[in-house]
Formats: structure tokens, sequence, C-alpha cells
């Protein structure tokens, strides 16, 4: 055996012969306080392939005890010193989960104090019984950045703790290298057909289609601008963006650190076997973002907003980008988009006259990100004051149009009093995995909820990690956060020889 894996092993037994041993205490006071967790892991409804909900207990004690209790299954047991981590084998965790599928299970603390010990009330973790899908991908970025390094894309399997790399870009800040990844996206929660941007060093837009990967360059004079947020149709090879003109604002002032604007914005549709772009809208005085399919591929949801003030700029100076950013710019608070959606005949590849869904600027809101569940029957978005970036908006929340009755309404109980906002469907539609900053208003980290079939939310929880502290620890946002079935199969080194191979990038067309 090496070296390194004997010192490796050694430091384990000294780990695991640091821990108190993992017995329930034969005595115990009962007392009426909750004990004090963090994660807030209380009375939730989990996945029945979670990996283990690992606690800190923040309650006074110099041991701990955790006890998790099923109506089948053997109990599982967890102990803590006086740092009160309590981590749950993996192995036990999944079998106690298959064996109260459907049912309850009961969480006792206990808490070592002057000698003797005291238990907690339990608490309780409703096995749902359908699964969630098993990896999460994301992008891991500084809150605020003003350099494209030391960011990447990861895929977390969600059964356990295991975080790969997608691609990650330079570490260091390198001018002739220095580029970004962002939008990453899929087609009906597979990876056999993805995609995502570079921006800046190596530009384009890397697609992998069954296998095969390839970096588009997908500027075109007949086009407003690059293409930007995309929705993959559900059957075929294609993909339908919005064409943005954005500007960034960082506040010298208050805690939002980061303002986007559009100043204008198009849809696009992209035929990705045949490399041709065409407008699906395109118009000067509205702005059209954040497309997407409804699951049959028969619908298409975005959000538009009226560009301000557009009448009473000469008609000399409307093409005019420079013009058009001072005007969004000194009014972007008054910018609020509305919910629209348009029929696809997908024989013809055309688009009906747009519909309005929702009139969000009569209620004083803005939508955002609209997304249909996998059954086609609910459409979830988020709704802030104003504006279409609601990663910054502490007014942010999830809403949901229920598409067979018409009802709206705020998914209260998985919303939080800060933002909450970029959401993503579980390929059964019984889940949903978003962005919230609700434990310190600064970094983005990712919340699962339940979501049931008469549309009912249930009270979100924040990603499990096998050191219940390290979500707090680590310095990066979670941003983009989208389930898949599977592992995305492209490794990190065939991305970045397509990335890295500017002779090999192709050039869109535009056309039908």
């Amino acid at each position: 055996m090496k070296l390194q894996h004997l010192f490796g092993l050694g430091l384990l037994l000294i780990f695991a012969a640091c821990k108190p041993e993992a017995v329930v205490p034969s005595q115990s006071q009962p007392i009426a306080q909750d004990a004090s967790i963090y994660p807030d892991y209380r009375d939730i409804v989990i996945p029945p392939n979670i990996a283990p909900l690992n606690i800190q207990v923040k309650s006074a004690g110099t041991a701990f005890v955790g006890e998790i209790k099923g109506r089948k299954g053997t109990p599982l047991l967890a102990a803590a010193d006086e740092d009160g981590k309590l981590q749950f084998d993996t192995l036990a965790w999944r079998n106690l989960l298959a064996e109260n599928k459907g049912s309850d299970l009961s969480v006792t603390l206990y808490a070592e104090r002057d000698g003797g010990w005291v238990r907690h009330p339990s608490y309780a973790l409703h096995v749902a019984p359908e699964p969630i899908d098993p990896y999460l991908s994301y992008r891991l970025i500084e809150p605020s950045y003003e350099l494209y390094r030391q960011l990447g894309l990861y895929q977390r399997n969600l059964t356990n703790f295991e975080e790969t790399p997608i691609y990650e870009n330079n570490s260091e800040f390198d001018a002739k290298d220095n580029h970004c990844v962002n939008c990453h996206n899929y087609q009906n929660n597979g990876t056999e057909r993805m995609l995502f941007h570079v921006r800046a060093e190596h530009g384009g837009t890397v697609f992998v289609d069954n296998g095969q990967v390839r970096r588009v360059d997908m500027k075109n004079d007949s086009i407003l601008s690059n293409s930007v947020y995309p929705t993959w149709h559900p059957k075929r090879p294609w993909v339908v963006f919005s064409s943005n003109l954005t500007g960034q604002a960082f506040p010298m002032m208050g805690q939002q650190k980061v303002e986007v604007v559009d100043f204008g914005s198009d849809l696009l549709f992209y035929d990705v076997e045949r490399n041709k772009i065409s407008n699906v809208l395109k118009t000067d005085s509205l702005m059209e973002t954040f497309p997407a399919w409804t699951p049959d591929g028969q619908r298409l949801y975005y959000c538009m907003a009226p560009l301000p003030q557009y009448s009473l700029i000469p008609d000399s100076l409307k093409q005019n980008k420079n013009t058009r950013s001072d005007v969004v710019m000194s009014n972007y608070k008054e910018v609020r988009y509305n919910l629209w959606s348009m029929a696809f005949d997908p024989h013809t590849r055309s688009f009906s006259a747009p519909r309005l869904e929702m009139d969000c600027a009569a209620m004083g809101k803005s939508a955002s990100l609209p997304r249909v569940s996998p059954d086609g029957r609910f459409l979830l978005f988020t709704l802030g004051d104003f504006g279409q970036f609601h990663i910054w908006h502490k007014s942010s929340d999830l809403w949901v149009k229920d598409l067979k009755t018409g009802d709206i309404r705020p998914l209260d109980k998985a919303n939080s009093a800060d933002v909450d906002s970029y959401h993503t469907w579980s390929s059964n539609g019984r889940w949903m995995v978003f962005s919230s900053r609700r434990d310190d208003g600064s970094f983005t980290r990712p919340y699962i909820a339940y979501f049931d079939e008469q549309g009912r939310d249930y009270k979100a929880f924040l990603l499990p990690q096998e050191d219940p502290e390290s979500n707090l620890s680590r310095m990066k946002s979670y941003n983009v956060p989208e389930l898949t079935r599977e592992k995305v199969k492209v490794s990190p080194e065939q991305f970045r020889e397509v990335i890295y191979d500017d002779e090999g990038v192709k050039k869109v067309e535009y056309g039908k």
C-alpha cells in the first residue's frame, strides 16, 4: 500500500476515533425547546433518492446524538462533539429512505449538558414517492465580479456528495485566454443535447448533439446581437434564443451589487443541424426575452416589455445603441415585462400572433424566466418589482399559473423574504430547484422544493452537503441550477479542446 494511502487512512481513523459513539442515551430529559439546526431541514418533503441531510446542531451542548426512525427499517444514528455536526452514513440513509418511501421519518436530537442528556422535540421528514433527477448542474461564480476567472460549470450527484466539473475556465486572469461560460441548457432534462455560451476570448456557443461537440459563432448582421437565453425544442434539434443588448451597472451603495438591463432584445430560431438562424420577433419598440417551449413543442412562452419612452426618441436616433442604452438606464426601474405566448407549427416552423398570458405591469410587477412543467399544466415564473434580471432583486418571488384553470398565485411555502429566482423542473414535474439568497442576502444557493399534482408547493430545503457548514464557507454563488436525468458525458478536456480551437469555430448562417 502506498505511503499516501496509509497516511490518508490514518487520518480517517483518527477522525473516526475523535467522534463520540452514536448511541441513543439511556436516560434523557425531554425539553420543550426545539433544537436550533442548520440547514433548516425541519418538517420538509424530500426525494427518496436524495443524499443524507447532514446538519449542524446550533443549540447548547458538549455532545450530540441524532436518531432517524421510520415505520420500517433500521433506525439511523449519528453523533457529534461540541461542533454539533451530525453526518449520517450514506448507505444506511439510502436504505432507510427506500424502506419508507411515501411515509414519514421522525428525527430526534439529543444534547449533553452539564453531564446529563436532554431530548428536543422530534420533527418529521416526509419521503415522497417520486424521485428527483439525480444530477444538478450550475455555474459557480463570485457574487460580484469584474474579471472572467475562477468560474466554471459543475454537476452534482444529488444521491451522494460527488461534484465534478463540466468545464472550468482559466484559474487566474489571462488577457489572452480570458473568457466566461454561462447559460448552460439541456433538452428535456437530458444531456445528449445541450449547450452553453463562451464570452470574451474564444467566444461562441458550444453545442453538444448526440456526442458531437462544436463551437458556433452566433453573430450575424441580420440579427440584433449575440444569442443569449436559450430553450431547446423538446423533440427536434432546434433552439429558440433571445438576442439581447444588455448593460450592467455596479451600484456603489446598498446591498444590490449588480443591475443588468436590456436596452434591446428579440427572439431567434436556430436549426442546430442546418446551422441556420432566423428572426422570430424583431421589433424596435418591444423587448422580448426568456423564451420557453411547452413540453409538446407547440407553444412558446416568453417575456416582453416596451422600450421606455420609445415614442419620444427621434427617428434618427432609434437605431443608435447608445441612445437606447441611455434611455433604458435612466428609466430601468420603470421597465416591466408581461408574459406572452405564441403557438408554433413544427411543419412550417412558423409562429402565430402573440397572445398576452399575464398583465404583470398592471400589478406593478415584472415577469422573468417562464418554465412550463413537464405535464404541460403549470407555468412557473418569477415576479419582481421591475426589470428582468431578478437574481439581484429582493422583491423576486416564484409564482405559478395553472394553465388549465387560469389560477395565478405565488408559491408561499417555497418563497422567502429574500431573492428567489432562477428555477428548473425535474423531469417528472414533482420537484423544483431554484436559486435563493435567503441565507445571507449575498450568495445564491440551490433550494429544492416539492410540487404536487394539484399544484401545491412545499417548504424548500437547501442542497445537502457532506459538511453542513460548507454551503456557508464556499465563497461562490450557485448560478442557473438545471436538473438532468444523467451526467454530462463530454469531458472537460473535450470541451476545452473545442473552445480553444479558434480555427475550427463555425460561423452561423442566416435563413430558415
